[in-house]
């Protein structure tokens, strides 16, 4: 499943990235170009924009609208809507900024990358072959997945 974004939906295509999922986004992008993007490689187009999403169905391109504000009732509406994985799963996550699938790395590779601290609390890391950002599952990923379980009971999944 891929996704074409608008630039409303920033944070959206963040989480989106990581849980796995192919988005496409810009926040420069027109909304032409958003639409001809979706028509030519088949991707479900995400909007908060209300005359986007009608011009987009009514040329036949699968749209979600979004009236929620926060990120985890988007998420959650989506997630229902779709039947969307709401788990991370490291074999399938996409860079949250490049939107490529990320790599495992050895904690030696890593080591050149990060903190000292980090590679002594940590053991698992992945990287970004386009940016060459590192990730590891630190203490922020204790409100990622309480978020997440948060997010599947709103929309039942």
């Amino acid at each position: 499943m891929k996704f074409a974004a608008d630039g409303m939906l920033g944070k959206l295509t963040r989480w989106l990235r990581i849980l796995g999922y192919d988005v496409k986004y810009s926040s420069k992008i027109e909304d032409q170009e958003l639409i001809v993007l979706s028509t030519k490689e088949k991707r479900i187009l995400l909007t908060r924009d209300l005359q986007l999403y009608r011009q987009a169905t009514a040329k036949g391109i699968d749209s979600f609208y979004f009236e929620a504000e926060a990120t985890d009732e988007r998420l959650a509406q989506l997630g229902k809507r779709y039947s969307l994985n709401l788990r991370i799963v490291m074999k399938k996550s996409r860079c949250p900024i490049c939107n490529v699938k990320v790599k495992p790395i050895s904690k030696e590779q890593a080591a050149l990358k990060v903190e000292p601290n980090t590679l002594k609390n940590y053991d698992e890391f992945w990287k970004c072959p386009k940016c060459g950002k590192i990730y590891w599952q630190g203490a922020h990923w204790k409100g990622i997945r309480k978020t997440l379980k948060k997010t599947r009971i709103a929309g039942r999944i």
